[in-house]
């Protein structure tokens, strides 16, 4: 349950990220120069899918590194506790001071149906958090995470896990954005009944295969109605320039296996322009 639910924390992230720089297909990248002894590798993941196989170029990149570095330490002992304490808003509040009573019961129907309890019981839970209960039931297949599988070869390979920001720190941006623009995209979701968002998915699933990571940071600028649109500094530009230097510090102790989700890598401010910009050589390992 704890990986779980940091699964659809990212995801949440992910999802309501992403901006544009053309860039090779790949979601494999070799990080090298400034000084670095050994070569690193950053790996474009996606949080939620149907298939998480690890390609071979992927597990030669593990089996040349020595430590694998996600979003966050996804085996520290605390995380969950961390994690359920900022799931709920502050100060009392609670969607139903946030809403009208017609659309209360909108979205009450939905948590009903696809959470299966009723709103009044969650109410309390900020908007993203109850939109991310229900990712699982946006695709048509068994649940899947890189993440897993990447923790999975750190206890193969007896290799550390570590996290490029702390759970506070991604519970800070649920915070730093306003309830009432959350509330905006969960009423979306609840009006047509999730439709739109399994479309984002099938659609982000399509475009990852494809290893298309342009096209996963298009995704969002599609989408003009969002109203996590005007808050892609907080979701994605200050996390990414947050990471560089963390980036830097990891791969000059030890080579480095990154495993970050696939639509912080492309765009002006994505972490491969911006690993270019303070002087790392990143190309594609394109098989």
């Amino acid at each position: 349950m704890k990986r779980t639910l940091s699964i659809l924390v990212l995801t949440c992230l992910s999802i309501l990220s992403i901006n544009a720089q053309k860039l090779e297909n790949s979601i494999l990248w070799k990080i090298e120069g400034n000084d670095l002894e050994n070569a690193s590798y950053l790996f474009g993941t996606i949080h939620i899918t149907c298939d998480a196989t690890l390609e071979a170029d992927v597990q030669k990149a593990l089996d040349e590194t020595s430590q694998i570095v996600l979003e966050i330490d996804m085996d520290d002992p605390s995380m969950q506790t961390k994690m359920m304490g900022g799931m709920y808003m502050k100060d009392g509040k609670k969607i139903s001071d946030l809403v009208s009573e017609e659309e209360f019961a909108i979205i009450d129907a939905l948590i009903t149906k696809e959470v299966g309890m009723p709103l009044k019981m969650v109410e309390t839970i900020k908007p993203f958090f109850l939109i991310a209960m229900m990712y699982p039931k946006m695709i048509d297949c068994p649940m899947q995470s890189f993440e897993e599988e990447l923790m999975k070869v750190a206890k193969e390979q007896e290799e550390e896990i570590n996290g490029l920001e702390t759970i506070e720190d991604q519970m800070q941006v649920f915070e730093d954005i306003p309830y009432e623009d959350q509330v905006a995209d969960l009423l979306k979701t609840a009006k047509d009944n999730l439709t739109n968002d399994k479309e984002t998915f099938a659609k982000m699933l399509k475009v990852y295969k494809e290893e298309n990571i342009d096209a996963m940071v298009d995704m969002m600028d599609d989408d003009e109605d969002s109203s996590i649109a005007k808050h892609q500094d907080i979701m994605l530009e200050n996390r990414n320039k947050n990471w560089i230097s963390k980036i830097g510090d990891y791969a000059k102790d030890q080579p480095t296996f990154f495993g970050v989700g696939a639509g912080h890598l492309a765009g002006e401010t994505g972490v491969i322009n911006l690993l270019r910009e303070a002087g790392y050589k990143v190309t594609p390992v394109l098989e």
